[in-house]
């Protein structure tokens, strides 16, 4: 009895963190932020941008841009965004961003905010 309390006790230990991270996706730190309410209202014609995923910030380096189209690389490879998913209003924090999901273990694009490549 008291092996199995110990090892109840270790993986309890061990399973905290991962536990942590899992619900770590909106832990309050940006509700009095002035841009929560515009970010929440971002949407392109997969939907809304902020309602399955948070959105991530891309590097320079990350994306490009030809003739209007663009890719991204997203988990090693070059993704290419969908015109559909491309955020067309200002872009106020001047990042570029992407919000994906998995397609078959493969990253896609459900929005794409391009930012200044500054």
């Amino acid at each position: 009895m008291r092996l199995a309390r110990l090892c109840a006790a270790t993986l309890l230990v061990l399973m905290t963190p991962l536990a942590k991270s899992a619900f770590a996706r909106d832990d309050g730190r940006y509700a009095n932020s002035p841009l929560k309410p515009w970010f929440e209202s971002l949407r392109s014609e997969y939907g809304q941008c902020c309602s399955d995923a948070d959105g991530y910030v891309v590097a320079d380096v990350d994306w490009e841009s030809d003739k209007g189209h663009y890719r991204v690389h997203l988990d090693e490879e070059w993704v290419v965004v969908p015109d559909g998913a491309v955020i067309t209003e200002p872009n106020k924090i001047g990042r570029t961003m992407v919000w994906k999901h998995y397609i078959d273990g493969h990253p896609r694009v459900r929005c794409f905010m391009p930012g200044s490549m500054t």
